[in-house]
C-alpha cells in the first residue's frame, strides 16, 4: 500500500507505509536500538534542564570510567566544555556539535559530540540529549591520507624536476630532433622502470640488485648471463633509486653500442661495497671491456654519470675509459640507502 502520509499504527518510509507488527513492542525496539548503539560504539545520555541524568545507554570510557580510580574519565577542561555546551542548548534550544581530542597512550583519541534539545508537544525544552561517538580511526585514516598526498606531491615535483633536467641535457647534446627523441624516450623509459619499483614498495625505494638487473635486462635477452652482480644489496631510497637507475641506463646503452653487451657472450660486472666503519658509504662499481670507437665523445651519458647523478645524491663519481676497458665508480653517503 502506498500513501503520502503514514496511516494509524504504521510508519512511513519514503512513500511506502509499513504497518507495525502487533508483536513489535516498545521493549523490542529498545533492545534492538541498544544493540545498534553498542555495535556502532555510540553513547547516549539524556539529562533534564537541570542537567540531572535521566538515563544513559552504552556509556563507556571516557564518558564512564572503566577503572575504579576513574583515570579514564574526561579531563576537567573537557568536562567544562561539554557542560557549557549542554546548558546553552537547554537555554536556547539550538543544537550543537563539536569534536573533542583526548591524549591517549598510543596518541590521541577523537570523539564527535552532538547535543540536541528534547522538546515537548508545545515546543518547550524538556531536556538535553548528548550523543558521543569515537572517530579516532577515521581521523587517523584522514591524517594518513593527507600525509600520503603531501608525499605524492613532493615526489611528483622531484620527478618532474628530474625529467626537466633530462630533457635539457639531452637537448644540449643531441644534434637532431630524431636523435633527441630517441635518447629522451629511452631515458624516460628508464625512469619509469625505476619508478615502478619505488611505487611497488609503497614509496620506500628499491633493492640495488633488482634495480640494476631491471635496467640491464631492458637491453639484454639474458640478464643472468650478461650481468654479474656481487657484493652488498642495500635498499635504496626513492631518490637514489631513480638516479642510480638513470646511471645504469646510460651505462647499459653505451655497453650495447660499444661495450661488452654489443658482443655475443659479453657481460658487465657490477659490485657494491660498504666502505667506512661509522655510517659507511656505498661504493658502486660498473666495469666491462669495450670496443675502440667514438664513445669518448662527451655527451649527456657522461654528464649524467659524472655530474648529475653524484650531485643529486651528495656523492662522488669517476668514469675511466681506457683503450679496452670502461669503469664507473659511484660513492654515495649513508642517507641514500639502508643496509639492514
Amino acid at each position: 500500500m502506498r500513501s503520502t502520509t503514514a496511516d494509524k499504527g504504521g510508519n512511513r518510509h519514503g512513500d511506502e507505509v509499513i504497518a507495525m507488527h502487533p508483536a513489535e513492542s516498545g521493549m523490542q525496539l529498545g533492545r534492538a536500538l541498544l544493540h545498534a548503539l553498542h555495535n556502532a560504539g555510540i553513547s547516549v545520555l539524556y539529562q533534564d534542564r537541570e542537567m540531572k541524568t535521566v538515563w544513559a545507554r552504552n556509556m563507556r570510557a571516557p564518558w564512564a570510567s572503566d577503572t575504579a580510580e576513574g583515570k579514564d574519565l574526561l579531563p576537567p577542561a573537557q568536562v567544562q566544555r561539554v557542560n557549557v555546551a549542554k546548558r546553552k542548548v537547554a537555554e536556547t534550544g539550538n543544537a550543537d556539535r563539536f569534536e573533542l581530542s583526548l591524549p591517549a597512550n598510543d596518541g590521541v583519541r577523537w570523539f564527535q559530540v552532538w547535543i540536541d534539545a528534547d522538546r515537548g508537544d508545545t515546543g518547550e525544552v524538556l531536556g538535553v540529549v548528548t550523543t558521543m561517538m569515537e572517530t579516532t580511526e577515521q581521523k587517523r585514516r584522514e591524517q594518513t591520507l593527507r600525509t600520503l598526498l603531501r608525499e605524492v606531491s613532493h615526489r611528483s615535483k622531484n620527478l618532474l624536476a628530474i625529467i626537466q633536467s633530462i630533457a635539457t641535457q639531452t637537448g644540449r647534446y643531441s644534434e637532431t630532433l630524431g636523435d633527441f627523441l630517441t635518447r629522451f624516450r629511452g631515458r624516460l623509459q628508464s625512469l619509469a622502470s625505476s619508478q615502478d619499483l619505488v611505487t611497488s614498495s609503497n614509496w620506500r625505494g628499491a633493492a640495488l640488485h633488482e634495480l640494476v638487473s631491471g635496467q640491464v635486462g631492458r637491453y639484454s635477452a639474458d640478464p643472468k648471463r650478461s650481468l654479474r652482480f656481487e657484493g652488498e644489496n642495500p635498499y635504496l631510497s626513492p631518490n637514489a633509486a631513480l638516479h642510480i637507475g638513470l646511471a645504469m641506463h646510460e651505462l647499459a646503452v653505451n655497453s650495447v653500442s660499444y661495450g661488452a653487451l654489443s658482443r655475443p657472450g659479453g657481460y658487465v660486472k657490477v659490485s657494491a661495497r660498504l666502505e667506512g666503519s661509522e655510517a659507511p658509504a656505498l661504493s658502486l662499481t660498473w666495469s666491462e671491456t669495450i670496443e675502440a670507437g667514438e664513445r669518448n665523445e662527451k655527451r649527456f651519458g657522461s654528464v649524467a654519470l659524472e655530474r648529475v647523478v653524484p650531485t643529486s645524491l651528495n656523492g662522488t663519481a669517476t668514469l675511466d675509459i681506457g683503450a679496452d676497458r670502461l669503469e664507473y665508480r659511484l660513492t654515495i653517503p649513508r642517507g641514500n640507502f639502508e643496509s639492514d
